[in-house]
């Protein structure tokens, strides 16, 4: 069994199946699922602090890989990049739900699939990415377009390319809006969010 790496460590090699198996071959999700799910589990936890609330969306995020695997496109990006591009959504879509309702008897029927040792082990893995969260809390004033390709790279360790393949967008684009993110942070903080040490840019519409 392919255990999944922390930040900046996942491997972004090719699967060595066809993702669209998934949709049609439980052995195949089940492979896919236990390869990714610490790494789905850590990137909602840098943004999510109710445990209750990333087993929710852990579990909706691989219920939308099931529906969306025939989408993925090894020409698009790994399918690292494919999953995080899918939980950035998920976790946006939840967002946008819980400013209208607060959804109380399916966060309910949620919590019931989850016993104590579960809870505790989610707690666990939330506390250690609280470095993070408060990472992604002082990027929030940056425009949206810019905090998503710096939190990908910089937090979830993402190289510049795989980050645009999540956004999709071009790696062009990324790297620019990579480059202003940076700038703006390093004028708000005095020192840059991470090291810079490509060729700088040239600032274009985007």
């Amino acid at each position: 069994m392919t255990t999944a790496r922390g930040p900046g460590k996942a491997s972004h090699e090719p699967a060595a199946q066809p993702l669209s198996r998934i949709a049609r071959d439980p052995a195949a999700f089940e492979a896919f699922y236990r390869e990714h799910v610490t790494l789905v589990t850590r990137f909602i936890a840098r943004r999510v602090a109710d445990p209750h609330a990333v087993a929710d969306l852990t579990a909706e995020v691989f219920l939308t890989v099931i529906g969306s695997a025939q989408t993925y496109r090894p020409s698009k990006g790994t399918p690292v990049a494919w999953l995080y591009g899918i939980t950035r959504n998920v976790i946006a879509g939840e967002r946008r739900r819980a400013a209208h309702e607060l959804r109380a008897a399916g966060r309910m029927a949620g919590r019931r699939l989850v016993d104590d040792d579960d809870i505790a082990q989610l707690e666990e893995r939330i506390d250690a990415e609280s470095p993070g969260r408060a990472a992604c809390l002082a990027l929030a004033r940056l425009p949206e377009d810019e905090r998503a390709v710096l939190e990908l790279v910089a937090i979830d360790g993402l190289p510049v390319h795989e980050a645009a393949a999540a956004l999709g967008i071009r790696p062009g684009t990324a790297r620019v809006r990579l480059y202003r993110a940076r700038r703006a942070t390093r004028e708000a903080l005095g020192r840059p969010v991470i090291p810079d040490t490509s060729s700088v840019p040239v600032e274009s519409k985007t």
